[in-house]
């Protein structure tokens, strides 16, 4: 192994005093480096196939990375929208990830996925029939066969523009292909039915842009535009497509991450590189949910609750009003002086957000405990997270992960400053390394 440091992290290696804050004048001057967040996978192959927030900076994994060799086995436990998985496809090294939602798992396997010269002449033959059929055959105003099923369907797309999307779609679903120039075709349509969308994603999360006066474009078919749209999604996916990754090096399972030892069997990693949600009740299932309807991933606003309640740091629908129902756990509290002091400065601005910072902790630790349970002696492990800030309070998550590391047998603990965030002041990204 290489012991070459990473060149997107600060040199700084943060002391690790649990009673003690971590934002210094120091930290304060560290800057935001867009170029370590999802903004820099937008345009970087197969990593930008759909914008997804979620995502963490390919480079913070790429110089993570320098420092092993093809001999490791990589584990992602919180496989998001893959970039760990593909940048280890990319560099020919073998990666297992995991993720609770099954749309993200499809999504990494399609990313990390071979594709022949066949597939994507073969989806690009049936995208150009599909397009050209809807041509002939819409008519403005008439219904569409089927819609998805999300709740204010019409907040998302205008009428016109959602029944071309939808009689492209069904035409789509129903062609006999090979799975791969299907998954090419999914992503494309993906691509362009977000970006047909009336949402913004201006805000840390995906929301609906403003209503304003109605073009003229849109009192047409939309036809053209609507093409135009696909031309330029079908090029960027198949080109990135075209490039040839290392066939079986990675590959996304559904699991949850409290339970990894379930998931992998009796697979061993020396390397864990992963991006848990951060704990700032912000739900990515919102950001997911026109994807997963449209695919049929969910059917109801209810699963999207039930979802996000499994997941770790979930917060959408019923998984709110669940977490006034939920009672901590007696085995394994958090190892970290102050947290009890902390959640209850938390409780007292608000009773849901102190359960739901306990809740997340307890997950924490037992993913953590989970995580040890299958890696090979001398593995190290890598946790990119942000600590945290509800109302006056802040919460130093870098550092609670450091303890619940420490508690669970991890040696050689530090913690690496790597950005400033773009929203609080006071809120950084970090590094968290131990040795099992």
């Amino acid at each position: 192994m290489s012991s070459k440091s990473s060149s997107a992290a600060s040199n700084m290696t943060l002391p690790l005093f649990p009673h003690e804050p971590v934002v210094t004048p120091q930290l304060r001057a560290v800057s935001r480096k867009d170029h370590l967040t999802f903004k820099a996978n937008r345009e970087h192959g197969r990593h930008g196939w759909l914008r997804l927030t979620p995502a963490y900076s390919v480079h913070i994994v790429e110089d993570l990375l320098v420092r092993y060799g093809r001999d490791d086995i990589v584990l992602d436990p919180f496989c998001g929208s893959g970039t760990t998985a593909l940048v280890c496809a990319q560099a020919g090294m073998a990666c297992d990830t995991i993720d609770i939602n099954p749309f993200l798992v499809w999504l990494t396997n399609a990313k990390c996925a071979a594709y022949t010269g066949d597939d994507i002449s073969t989806a690009d033959l049936v995208l150009c029939s599909a397009l050209s059929g809807v041509a002939e055959s819409f008519a403005v105003d008439a219904p569409a066969t089927w819609i998805p099923p999300i709740k204010d369907v019409e907040k998302w797309w205008e009428h016109n523009t959602l029944c071309l999307l939808a009689e492209i779609f069904t035409r789509l679903r129903h062609v006999d292909v090979s799975a791969p120039a299907r998954d090419l075709l999914t992503v494309i349509f993906c691509r362009v039915a977000i970006e047909l969308a009336s949402v913004s994603f201006g805000h840390q999360s995906m929301s609906f842009k403003k209503p304003g006066p109605t073009p003229v474009l849109l009192e047409t078919p939309r036809y053209e535009h609507v093409r135009a749209a696909f031309d330029r999604a079908k090029d960027g996916v198949f080109r990135s497509a075209r490039v040839a990754l290392h066939e079986g090096t990675a590959q996304a399972m559904l699991g949850d991450s409290r339970r990894v030892e379930s998931v992998v069997r009796d697979r061993r990693y020396s390397v864990v590189i992963t991006s848990p949600p951060y704990p700032n009740r912000m739900s990515y299932i919102r950001e997911l949910r026109p994807y997963m309807y449209w695919l049929g991933y969910l059917t109801n606003g209810r699963q999207a609750g039930e979802l996000d309640w499994q997941a770790i740091g979930g917060t959408w629908g019923c998984a709110t009003s669940n977490l006034m129902a939920w009672t901590p756990p007696e085995s394994r509290p958090i190892p970290y002086g102050t947290f009890d002091e902390v959640v209850e400065r938390i409780t007292g601005r608000s009773k849901v957000l102190g359960i739901y910072v306990r809740k997340y902790f307890c997950d924490m630790v037992e993913h953590i405990h989970s995580v040890r349970a299958v890696l090979s002696a001398g593995a190290t492990v890598h946790y990119v997270i942000g600590n945290s800030k509800f109302y006056d309070v802040m919460l130093h998550t870098e550092q609670i992960y450091a303890a619940i590391l420490r508690d669970a047998g991890f040696q050689d603990v530090t913690v690496e400053m790597v950005r400033k965030r773009t929203s609080k002041k006071e809120l950084f990204e970090y590094i968290v390394s131990a040795r099992a």
